[in-house]
């Protein structure tokens, strides 16, 4: 028998027990904590350069290291496979982010076994593993609770998992799930939660749990915040803080974070500030209500990285307290630059952008305090962005240095012999796990769990832990995000943007740019026409990176009909049917209601007027539409990305006894129609809905429930969880009509207006 060492006779006085052996860790190996920061911009940290009060992390800085040659892939699915892998982001199938996955190789969003996993290796070294947060690994059709669990956390080498799937939550009332199931928000809205405190509690309780038990047993926290993805929202008290703090604008903002950054040695002395784009106004050429309402915008998101700043604090202060941090290995960095979604003019609600729903300054001003709140889902306007980014060029989902330069911090106390120094050398995500195997100790395995290994992309940066004049071992490194392209080569750097775009891509078609940026890392002065050699030899060898590494081929539309025509993985029906209780199923594996004609239908028990509850409800007050029972009549709510309500309530309670209730919706036209309430098969109300939400409800996990509401409804008339009080007889049905798709209009204009 296979490891058993003892023998075994006839009888027990005759055998010799052995037991199997367990695996520990060495007695001194180090705890490890990877935490990820979302859409925050290399000059946003007050480490950084940034005005914004990040105290905890300014600590952290001072007594670890910091590095400003960091890089990532300009989004977050792509970068946090790089994180967990050390594998390029197209080798890992993650060229996108999850929900724009599209048929080949290097963007089907699903990571292979032969990339394992650093939670896979630590577990099998007798380390305890952990997730917490932010996920976005998971393809989006297996994120319901019918799905496999094989790419959830717990099937990738984590023991623990507390957080959410989607690339962005709602702060307020986040969609979470625990392990490999839903689980519910331990507090209401009203009694204060917040989802980045809820995290850090789960990460102490994980700590506190293993050492009741365990005192030596190292462990790999993998924790993810939401801040600073939109929406940027966060207590009021944090936001408030701010007031007034940004009235001065962008302009001189990216300024004054520039001599911050060249004072603290982030970005070397000379460096020149990239020109503000030409899409992005003069802070001084915009009216006083703009001015007003795009300072507010960003006294919310300051709020939220403050608030997360002193969360992380607690974490910190924590581990300090118990004698765990120093001994920890800590980093701290973002996934990608700035995000650029909030557009010229900030955004309430970003599910808009999705549904051709127009952000406007006049509605916004007369809804701006509240901003940052849980009514809306926030964004700030791209000015901003540019500032986040300080002093590179561009932003999030491009490969400019404003997408790809991001912070980093390393913390190890009991390593580090220079606290509060700068390391200057060039460094990926894919670097991160087999740094942290060398330091270990554990070299890359051929094989785990009888699948042969992709060799590890990445290098160890260890060496630089310990010196500032160690050798830059990441020599080159290809980029690739919707078709813009760059490559790294010792110092020099040839990149191109293009759009997002719908047809005639053109991606044959692009003139490249060159930089020095060991001299020029702000990328202002372009060598392409005095460098043409070196310019054509780095395009030759982004293309030979691009066919290693499974990036071909090409697509800069996002919405594709590769996107489009994806398998969901649950067979589509006409006829769907939802139980009372059952937990909230995600909108890629609900029905799909939209521009279609569709019925819903309950046979319930009515007592007197005190029966009242949700019978069927999608998304949240935020996008949505909710079919209930309240004050004794039957009501329906469809919710247009907050902009729009259209409520058809019935001209007569309903009658005691038990009875067929029924919404049913006729499409007159390309999403729009009339809705119907019945009772019995009789009408009882109607009404006109002119625009039904034509692609998503939901951003942040809103998905479908029966028999209750989510924590945020679709509209104020009720509160959660407004569970129905009746019985439903058999659960509710939804029967559907029309084939589902996107038409090309959609997709056109969902590609332009997300550039």
């Amino acid at each position: 028998m296979d490891g058993f060492e003892g023998s075994i006779g006839r009888y027990h006085w005759e055998s010799t027990p052995s037991w199997p052996q367990v695996t520990r860790a060495p007695r001194d190996a180090p705890n490890v904590v990877l935490v990820v920061l979302d859409d925050v911009g290399f000059a946003q940290l007050g480490c950084f350069g940034s005005d914004i009060e990040t105290p905890a992390l300014d600590a952290l800085a001072a007594r670890g290291l910091r590095y400003r040659n960091f890089h990532t892939t300009a989004l977050c699915s792509p970068t946090r496979s790089c994180l967990l892998t050390g594998r390029n982001h197209h080798s890992n199938g993650m060229g996108r982010v999850i929900e724009l996955a599209t048929g080949f190789p290097g963007y089907n969003a699903r990571i292979p076994k032969a990339n394992g996993f650093l939670s896979e290796i630590l577990l099998e070294h007798g380390y305890a593993t952990w997730a917490v947060g932010k996920w976005h690994l998971t393809p989006e059709e297996e994120t319901h609770l019918g799905a496999t669990r094989a790419r959830w956390p717990l099937g990738r080498g984590f023991e623990r998992f507390y957080g959410y799937f989607n690339g962005e939550t709602h702060q307020f009332a986040p969609a979470l799930l625990r392990d490999n199931h839903q689980t519910r928000q331990p507090r209401h809205i009203d009694e204060g939660y917040h989802l980045t405190e809820d995290l850090v509690d789960e990460a102490v309780q994980l700590v506190t749990d293993l050492r009741a038990v365990d005192g030596d047993k190292p462990f790999f926290l993998y924790f993810c915040t939401g801040a600073c993805h939109s929406p940027h929202q966060a207590p009021a008290e944090w936001i408030e803080r701010y007031r007034g703090r940004f009235d001065r604008g962008w302009d001189e903002w990216r300024e004054r974070a520039l001599e911050r950054q060249i004072e603290l040695g982030v970005i070397p002395s000379g460096t020149e500030l990239s020109p503000r784009p030409e899409w992005v106004p003069a802070w001084n050429d915009l009216s006083d209500d703009e001015r007003t309402l795009y300072a507010r915008y960003m006294e919310a998101f300051a709020g939220f990285l403050s608030h997360t700043d002193h969360h992380l604090g607690r974490l910190v202060d924590f581990l300090e307290s118990t004698g765990e941090l120093d001994n920890t290995l800590l980093f701290v960095l973002s996934d990608n630059g700035a995000s650029s979604e909030g557009g010229p003019v900030g955004s309430l609600n970003d599910i808009r952008i999705w549904n051709f729903v127009p952000h406007t300054v006049d509605e916004a001003l007369r809804r701006i305090d509240e901003i940052g709140g849980p009514r809306c889902h926030n964004n700030y306007p791209w000015g901003w962005t540019v500032a986040g980014n300080t002093p590179f060029r561009r932003w999030k989902r491009e490969v400019h240095e404003g997408g790809v330069a991001d912070p980093l911090l390393v913390h190890w106390p009991r390593r580090i012999p220079d606290p509060g120094s700068v390391r200057a050398q060039y460094v990926h995500a894919i670097d991160v796990m087999p740094t942290v195997l060398d330091v270990l100790g554990i070299d890359a395995p051929e094989a785990m769990y009888g699948v042969t290994q992709r060799p590890v992309e990445g290098v160890s940066f260890a060496a630089t832990l310990d010196s500032a004049d160690a050798n830059d071992r990441h020599e080159t490194q290809y980029y690739e995000m919707f078709g813009c392209r760059a490559i790294y080569h010792r110092g020099w750097k040839a990149v191109t943007f293009h759009p997002i775009q719908f047809a005639n891509p053109g991606l044959d078609r692009v003139a490249w740019e060159l930089y020095r940026v060991d001299d020029d890392p702000s990328e202002c002065h372009d060598l392409a026409a005095q460098q043409p050699e070196m310019l054509t030899e780095l395009v030759e060898r982004w293309w030979i990176e691009a066919a290693k590494y499974q990036v071909l081929p090409l697509d800069n539309r996002a919405f594709s009909a590769f996107v489009l025509e994806r398998p969901l993985g649950v067979p589509r029906r006409r006829r769907y049917v939802y139980r009372p209780g059952s937990s909230m199923v995600p909108e890629v594996a609900a029905v799909n209601v939209k521009n279609r004609s569709h019925v819903v239908t309950a046979d319930v028990d009515i007592v007197g007027g005190e029966t009242q509850g949700v019978l069927l409800a999608q998304g949240s007050l935020l996008g949505g539409w909710s079919l209930f029972v309240l004050d004794g009549r039957l009501h329906y709510v469809h919710n247009l990305a907050g902009f729009e309500l259209h409520h058809i309530e019935a001209s007569a309670p309903l009658p005691d006894g038990r009875h067929t209730v029924s919404f049913r919706f006729d499409k007159t036209g390309e999403h729009k129609g009339t809705g119907t309430l019945l009772v019995d098969g009789a009408t009882v109300g109607a009404g006109e809905i002119p625009r039904f939400t034509p692609n998503r409800f939901s951003l942040t996990g809103a998905g479908l429930t029966c028999g209750y509401s989510g924590e945020l409804p679709v509209t104020d008339l009720y509160a959660p969880p407004f569970a129905f009080t009746g019985t439903i007889h058999d659960g509710v049905v939804v029967e559907v009509d029309g084939p589902e798709h996107l038409d090309a209009e959609a997709e056109a204009e969902i590609a332009i207006t997300t550039q």
